[in-house]
């Protein structure tokens, strides 16, 4: 059933223009996605979104693309919302490292964000493929909850370097330990009540160690290599980020803070992206899997406030068109919106939340309208069609997040939009 009676140009656009879907099951044959080859083009980094993390028609139609885009287009890397540091560990199991039940151990203190199966799944086509699909972290540690994931290996490489940096290594550590937690979430606010001396001692003592590796470079790498030496930074890089984050978080949930300051975090993930793709072969193509607002190329805004520049926006000013963004949303059903709560793992819980209909000027509405079911509408061919059409032109200006509206000019925010006619909340998540 349509979901207004006002007159939409959009959705008349994709009634004629919308490519239709037949599956989501994640074993289904890959025809129906053959339109998705055209619409990506030459892209090198194609990002799959989700308008909220927790939510199964996202996860299975993130897996089919992820096969689809391996198996037919050539992708050979699956760069994920997770730990950089993090990652090392996952991509050496990709490759046949251990044994299949270690999966559970590695990513036993992760937020369950849909990245099991997807691993599963390279790992046992690696088995038999040729060249074989790489794994890639690119957040900063723990999403944002502690620095101990980046900075446990880089004292261990700083052992073997330069061992007089141990004592302000173990400083750093000691600090970082009194508050982590599984995120952000959850260490933010322990953060802001260390005393104000162990926060700036923290900062400092990160800073000092990261301005040191970059200016002794050709010492450490003479003691060690240079891929060492380039992760170790990355991961020094991503504590530093992360401690930035904590600062930035606190200062966010007590109703203060600097202008769009959580985008460290975005900034760090694009750099990660770039990192990877600077290292490996020429012409590697990835499938980079995050949040709708990490990877939409415009700011972030809520309430006409500007919160944040997202990593889609970081990447598209490097990339150009070598950068896709693919949105995923849905027009009912239900969200997983994410409550805070401190004394859960994750800082944390899920309320499983019915979807309002959707907003009038919102995407969803204009898929509802359109009445276009399980769809990818291709928003590069909709900005050149709006040229010269001012109704089209000015397009949907908000998106769903979560059981909210992030608003933006969507045909620019996104290259393409996957609709779900309906989503539901995963029911296996443990959040106490």
């Amino acid at each position: 059933m349509p979901a207004s009676s006002h007159p939409n140009p959009f959705a008349d656009w994709l009634r004629a223009h919308a490519v239709p879907l037949t599956h989501l099951d994640r074993e289904a044959p890959l025809d129906d996605l053959e339109p998705l080859r055209a619409i990506i083009g030459e892209a090198r980094v194609v990002a799959i979104g989700e308008n909220s993390h927790f939510i199964n028609e996202f996860a299975l139609m993130r897996e089919r693309i992820l096969r689809f885009l391996v198996e037919r287009c050539g992708f050979t890397v699956l760069a994920f919302e997770y730990g950089f540091s993090e990652g090392f560990p996952l991509d050496a199991w990709t490759q046949g490292e251990g044994t299949d039940d270690d999966l559970s151990a590695h990513l036993d203190a992760a937020i369950p964000v849909g990245l099991d199966e997807p691993l599963r799944w390279i790992r046992r086509h690696n088995r038999t493929a040729s060249p074989p699909v790489r794994f890639a972290g690119i957040d900063i540690p723990a999403a944002g909850g502690s620095l101990l994931p980046a900075l446990t290996p880089v004292a261990d490489y700083l052992r073997q370097v330069d061992p007089e940096t141990l004592p302000a290594v173990r400083t750093a550590t000691r600090i970082a330990e009194s508050f982590a937690g599984g995120s952000g979430a959850a260490a933010a606010p322990a953060w802001a009540r260390l005393a104000a001396a162990e926060q700036d001692t923290l900062s400092a003592v990160l800073a000092r160690l990261l301005i040191r590796f970059r200016s002794v470079e050709p010492l450490y790498v003479s003691r060690s290599d240079q891929q060492s030496y380039d992760i170790a930074l990355r991961r020094l890089e991503g504590a530093c980020h992360a401690d930035y984050t904590f600062r930035a978080m606190a200062d966010l949930f007590a109703g203060k803070g600097l202008t769009a300051d959580p985008s460290a975090r975005d900034v760090y993930m694009a750099g990660s992206v770039l990192w990877h793709l600077e290292r490996f072969e020429p012409g590697t193509r990835v499938v980079l899997a995050a949040h709708n607002a990490h990877i939409q190329k415009s700011p972030i805004s809520f309430n006409g406030h500007l919160t944040g520049l997202p990593m889609g926006q970081h990447l598209h000013r490097v990339l150009g068109d070598e950068y896709f963004a693919l949105g995923l949303t849905s027009i009912t059903g239900h969200t997983a919106d994410m409550r805070r709560d401190e004394n859960t793992r994750f800082g944390f819980t899920i309320d499983n939340t019915p979807l309002e209909p959707p907003e009038p000027g919102s995407i969803e509405a204009s898929f509802g309208d359109a009445e276009s079911g399980l769809s990818i509408a291709d928003l590069r061919q909709a900005r050149q069609d709006a040229r010269g059409n001012a109704g089209l032109a000015s397009g949907p200006d908000r998106i769903r997040i979560q059981g909210a509206y992030m608003h933006t000019p969507v045909i620019e925010a996104f290259d393409a939009i996957l609709n779900s006619p309906t989503s539901t909340v995963a029911d296996d998540l443990e959040f106490t």
